[in-house]
């Protein structure tokens, strides 16, 4: 009989989570079946980079709360990280984005479609639903996604990023932060 201590098993069962937790962002709704988001995950030396990147921010643009989201990725296990391209749904009318339509927003390719932002949102909430149904501690960062995107590693058509570290121990860290 072999006897396994959780502590050895628990970077595999935050692994197996964000498995999850990327295939309910994947199979979210998508506006018009369209599916412009990348998925992506890391843990180990790209967290201690992505913390670094996020301390560098705090510093540069003097954002406090860039470096107490630091913090919380340096106390977790893994991240995941959810982006999307952005690219209009070519309609005649909407104007939501801020433009009449999709043809004059085209010629502002870096401003955000609502759709694409939409779609974002609703994969981040299913992801992190996903975490939660497991138990595993996350919380949603506009600060890694930013840090991310300084990191580049995400293609460059990716324009919006949010990161969603992941947790499992006995206090969450990102509960009762500074």
């Amino acid at each position: 009989m072999a006897v396994i201590k959780e502590e050895d098993l628990r970077q595999a069962g935050i692994k197996d989570v964000a498995v999850r937790m990327m295939t309910a962002a994947r199979t979210a709704p998508k506006a018009k079946g369209r599916d412009n988001l990348e998925i992506l995950y890391i843990d180990g030396e790209e967290m201690t980079l992505m913390a670094q990147k996020m301390e560098e921010i705090s510093q540069r643009m003097d954002i406090p709360f860039f470096t107490r989201d630091a913090g919380n990725v340096k106390d977790s296990s893994g991240m995941v990280l959810i982006g999307t391209k952005i690219k209009t749904g070519g309609l005649k009318y909407c104007g939501l984005c801020g433009f009449k339509n999709c043809a004059e927003k085209e010629q502002y390719p870096d401003v955000p479609c609502i759709f694409n932002t939409n779609d974002l949102g609703i994969a981040v909430g299913s992801a992190v639903a996903t975490a939660a149904d497991h138990r595993v501690d996350n919380r949603i960062m506009y600060t890694a996604g930013m840090a991310a995107l300084e990191l580049k590693i995400f293609p460059a058509e990716v324009k919006v990023v949010f990161g969603i570290p992941l947790s499992a121990t006995g206090k969450s860290p990102f509960f009762d932060r500074k």
